[in-house]
């Protein structure tokens, strides 16, 4: 089966700025990217149809005969169902967004021929950043079932770890844990591959570590957390996700955020998740070039890619960072802080794109990986695109 994970342009806006470098599909939620999930439940040929400026490193590979599958919907058993049975010309609608369709090369640019019927069973659609940490909890549960089910976890061995319903705590292989607590009575544990739970961290599910990660000394998670692949986190955590590559390694408060790949949050950075009058978060909306209502009463940092915080940054309430943005300094920095800004509440200056390439090169080569002429190039595309955002150049 040939399987187009595609970009819906108005979700994919919404979700900026963690859209910005990849295809919707690739947003981890739960312990997998919305990618993997759908790898666990259809066998085929995965590629993208996405934007143009990311199509260079994330290209179609279409067929006569394609399954387009909206890239912002979380799978699960019966959705998947209806989808295996849809026929060539059929798809699925849900409360009028596409959800999946098949057809041929043609319909990925128009699907006016496919004949649609109502899906109304469950569904999870990514519509909004602040949906990734409300839905992470649930999300966690469900890839637990998909990822463990039939296998044997690896043996916890270290005996000054104390561990509550280990039946609930899956185990990769090369995982160590010293000294730690592991308390999987409000929802399951995954430990990914050759990751590490040093001593003194205290880890209440449900939680998921990607491969390679780390939950360094003396660390605090408190739940409904996940922490994507080659990445370092220490301090308090609750109901955040981590993306990958990225390191919040110190002491400091993160709840109710998500963070990008590459980013690396400096010691004591806090970020606020709570109005003091328990008001409704605003965010900003990169669509609308406004803020808007997100309804919800904890909403904490949503932080683009690339981008870093100095030691001691406060993050108030609902901030949004943009990509490869620099801030630090004392104070609070504004609630929107553009791509590739350099400064914080005393003001910023452009983060210019030699020094962008710099830094990202330095900061992947420590992760083993090369900033190849593709990001480059889609780098360079979010600079020219987001100038408007960064007012103080004109």
């Amino acid at each position: 089966m040939n399987i187009i994970l595609f970009d819906d342009q108005g979700l994919k806006s919404n979700l900026l700025p963690l859209t910005y470098i990849r295809p919707t599909a690739l947003i981890r939620v739960g312990i997998l990217t919305i990618k993997e999930k759908w790898g666990q439940y259809l066998s085929g040929k995965f590629s993208f149809h996405t934007e143009d400026y990311l199509s260079v490193k994330f290209p179609p590979a279409l067929e006569n005969d394609n399954l387009m599958v909206n890239g912002a919907v979380c799978p699960n058993a019966a959705l998947v169902q209806e989808i295996k049975g849809l026929s060539m010309g059929e798809g699925l609608k849900n409360d009028g967004q596409v959800i999946a369709f098949r057809g041929g090369e043609e319909t990925t640019t128009d699907n006016s021929q496919i004949e649609f019927i109502e899906y109304g069973g469950d569904i999870t659609i990514i519509s909004q950043p602040w949906q990734i940490f409300k839905e992470n909890g649930a999300q966690i549960r469900a890839d637990f079932e998909l990822i463990t089910n039939g296998r044997e976890s690896q043996p916890l061995i270290d005996e000054y770890t104390k561990v509550y319903n280990q039946d609930s705590i899956f185990v990769e292989e090369g995982v160590e844990v010293r000294s730690a607590v592991l308390n999987a009575e409000s929802g399951p544990i995954y430990l990914g591959k050759n990751s590490v739970v040093h001593e003194g961290a205290i880890v209440k599910g449900p939680f998921g570590l990607g491969e390679g990660s780390h939950v360094n000394m003396g660390a605090k998670i408190k739940g409904d957390s996940t922490i994507g692949p080659f990445s370092k986190v220490g301090g308090e955590v609750s109901n955040s996700v981590v993306l990958g590559y990225s390191n919040k390694a110190h002491d400091g408060f993160l709840g109710n955020s998500v963070i990008g790949e590459w980013c690396n949050i400096g010691a004591d950075t806090n970020t606020s998740n709570l109005k003091n009058n328990y008001a409704d978060v605003k965010i900003w909306d990169f669509a609308s070039g406004r803020f808007k209502d997100t309804g919800e009463t904890f909403c904490g940092l949503i932080m683009g890619d690339h981008s870093k915080s100095g030691i001691n940054t406060m993050f108030n309430t609902g901030t949004v960072v943009g990509v490869s943005a620099n801030i630090y300094g004392s104070g609070f920095p504004r609630n929107f802080v553009p791509s590739f800004a350099w400064g914080g509440a005393a003001g910023f200056t452009t983060f210019q794109m030699k020094k962008v390439f710099e830094v990202a090169e330095k900061v992947m080569a420590r992760r083993g990986q090369e900033l190849q002429e593709e990001d480059r190039k889609i780098l360079q595309h979010i600079f020219d695109i987001s100038r408007h955002n960064r007012v103080w150049e004109s």
